[in-house]
């Protein structure tokens, strides 16, 4: 039986019911379809893919037109996740109009339920225009790796009075907006136990305590696929790149040693029907 699509009112309703909310970054058709049937509430197509997946050393230069193609792909994957497209860098920055104009393209083009962008007072007002629209929109707080350069670095948010009551105040702003959920990455737990408590729609943590609705990670992380970097909220729950490694290392050696293909790999032909080819192209 195909179970109906999460969509919106779902997610909602999850954080009424105290059930915990799962979330995973799919960036392709085969991942995206692994995790759907392993029951993975939604499905982030996040602009990390510049770094996990083009090997850009950050978010920043990750456009609309490099984010669409893996966008479609993880949709037609998933049959009953919730699929979000991250808005690019400079994606909805520059007002609600060009904002409009992209995230219609990530629901129209993409196959995308929703939208994520970063921020939080300073974009209320695009928010608000997006969800007036028809297009859901989830916030992300906290550590928004959008800014870095702003920020100064992936450090820690919220652990001053003055950034602390600034996230509260953005979350709450969000949230009157018309966002249906919040990411809060790397925000200390207390703090991200308050803000949980104070809102009526679903936080969804990232390096930010147990006490978030739900908890979203990068998929190369818990796999152990990027070996650049490796956050510390991460779980390794699998060192699949070392596994990877193992294996085109023993492919490549029976390559070499004509191991491979053996019989058991190769197409068979009787030595009648060979005879006969060889007698037409003239043996």
């Amino acid at each position: 039986m195909i179970l109906p699509r999460i969509t919106v009112r779902d997610i909602k309703a999850m954080k009424r019911r105290g059930e915990k909310i799962v979330m995973l970054t799919a960036y392709d058709y085969s991942t995206a379809r692994i995790l759907d049937e392993a029951g993975i509430h939604i499905l982030l197509v996040g602009d990390s893919l510049g770094m996990v997946v083009l090997g850009y050393e950050s978010t920043i230069p990750v456009t609309m037109d490099e984010m669409l193609p893996h966008v479609k792909a993880v949709a037609r994957g998933a049959k009953r996740a919730h699929v979000v497209a991250d808005m690019p860098f400079m994606s909805y920055q520059t007002g609600p109009e060009e904002a409009l104009r992209n995230a219609a393209r990530f629901l129209k083009e993409g196959g995308a339920q929703s939208v994520k962008l970063e921020g939080g007072q300073e974009v209320a007002e695009i928010v608000h225009r997006l969800t007036l629209a028809g297009i859901p929109v989830m916030g992300h707080l906290g550590l928004t790796p959008q800014s870095i350069h702003q920020l100064g670095g992936y450090h820690v948010r919220g652990k001053t009075k003055e950034q602390a009551a600034k996230l509260i105040a953005d979350a709450i702003a969000l949230e009157e907006a018309g966002a249906y959920s919040i990411v809060l990455e790397s925000v200390p737990a207390p703090l991200a136990r308050v803000i949980t408590q104070r809102l009526h729609i679903p936080t969804i943590g990232i390096g930010a305590g147990p006490w978030c609705d739900g908890q979203v990670q990068v998929i190369h992380d818990i796999l152990g696929l990027y070996p650049d970097f490796v956050p510390r909220h991460a779980k390794q729950y699998l060192r699949l790149g070392d596994l990877i490694r193992q294996a085109v290392t023993s492919y490549a050696r029976e390559v070499a040693e004509g191991t491979f293909p053996g019989s058991e790999h190769s197409h068979s032909m009787d030595e009648e029907t060979l005879a006969e080819v060889l007698a037409l192209v003239g043996r």
